[in-house]
């Protein structure tokens, strides 16, 4: 689209987290009138720590927030898959995006304020619950519980697995429970038992459990998490001391104690859901990004990776094509098969047997089958 044209263009994006503010970020690069609805009336983002791979790292760079990425994480050199007791089963480099080798280590509250941050004054406006979305054709309506209603040329929906947008436009079909819990706590390095030395992801995985070890030096800590299978399907269920260490029994006794000395009321406990694949995620007017288009399980470590990367490729797409409908196309058609990829992949169980379907060719020789 003409430069002209994008500046005419008024955006309303539907949602704060990572994905929205991503959006709005990429989107107000291109002169559009973006403004951010987000239904709670302050952000807080808790829960543990997670990688921004260097694909990600790129598009900060692109948009010129890398220093704000950069002053709250620490970058890594590569991850590691071990079993329980912490014999290696594979160690890898994150995968390389041109120059940019190291995934960048981050606690999710640090990431979401350095997006806002970055965001120009004025544009986000908190307390604004969605309760429909209607495509008008060559716009889109808005009206939230607060009685106010928005009309925009285009609107983003990156309102989250629960999405409003999702449902009510492309698909009724609701959250899928994946069988597991996360438990998931962030702890001083102190409190590691001497398991964190360095900058790197580390995931132990036994019978029907994995746990991270995800380094935050930078704040002298550690996200800690556990997944482990549970057949409860209660989105915030409860659970004891007792259960959670009955998880890791077996593993290296440092998890063990780690978890022993959990205090309990700051651990994060969600039951575990993504969507099925969404076949379509564009009208005239409207697009999903984000966990709205495809949430998907945590196996991968992707899920924050997918929204940037989409914010990323739908401010191309406008960019690059001739209207807003035809770069909502190209949207899809560029992020969509990558998506269903990584949707499938993360619902696999990464079994100690299961890291070669996850990782062709890369468990080692000593645990494979020798050749003939």
């Amino acid at each position: 689209m003409q430069s002209s044209d994008l500046r005419n263009l008024k955006i309303a994006v539907v949602g704060a987290g990572y994905g929205g503010a991503a959006a709005a970020k990429a989107l107000s690069l291109l002169g559009a009138d973006v403004n951010v609805y987000e239904q709670a009336n302050r952000i807080r983002e808790v829960g543990a720590g997670i990688g921004l791979r260097p694909a990600t790292i790129n598009r900060f760079r692109q948009w010129g927030i890398f220093d704000a990425i950069a002053k709250v994480s620490s970058p890594s050199e590569y991850f590691e898959i071990l079993t329980a007791t912490g014999e290696p089963i594979m160690k890898e480099g994150w995968p390389a995006a041109g120059d940019q080798t190291h995934t960048h280590l981050i606690h999710r509250g640090d990431f979401i304020d350095a997006l806002l941050g970055v965001l120009p004054e004025g544009m986000l406006h908190l307390g604004h619950r969605l309760r429909t979305a209607e495509d008008k054709g060559d716009s889109a309506v808005l009206t939230f519980e607060n009685g106010r209603t928005v009309e925009a040329d285009l609107v983003v929906g990156a309102d989250g697995i629960k999405s409003v947008v999702r449902h009510q436009l492309f698909s009724d079909k609701g959250p899928v429970f994946s069988g597991e819990h996360a438990y998931r706590a962030v702890i001083s390095v102190a409190d590691a038992h001497g398991m964190v030395a360095d900058d790197n992801l580390r995931m132990y995985i036994g019978k029907g459990t994995k746990v991270y070890l995800l380094p935050l030096r930078h704040r002298g800590q550690v996200s800690f998490d556990i997944t482990a299978l549970c057949p409860d399907d209660t989105w915030t269920p409860r659970i004891t001391k007792d259960d959670l260490l009955a998880t890791v029994r077996g593993f290296d006794e440092r998890l063990v104690a780690i978890t022993r000395d959990l205090d309990m009321d700051s651990v994060n406990i969600r039951a575990v859901y993504d969507i099925d694949p969404v076949d379509t995620w564009h009208s005239r007017s409207v697009v999903l990004v984000g966990d709205a288009a495809h949430s998907m399980l945590h196996h991968q470590g992707q899920g924050a990776n997918s929204a940037i990367e989409d914010a990323g490729a739908l401010a191309d797409a406008l960019r690059e094509a001739d209207s807003p409908q035809e770069a909502l196309a190209l949207y899809q058609a560029t992020r969509k098969p990558v998506t269903d990829t990584l949707q499938a992949v993360s619902r696999q169980g990464w079994t100690e047997d299961e890291i070669n379907d996850v990782f062709p060719g890369q468990k080692p020789a000593t645990a494979a089958a020798p050749k003939e």
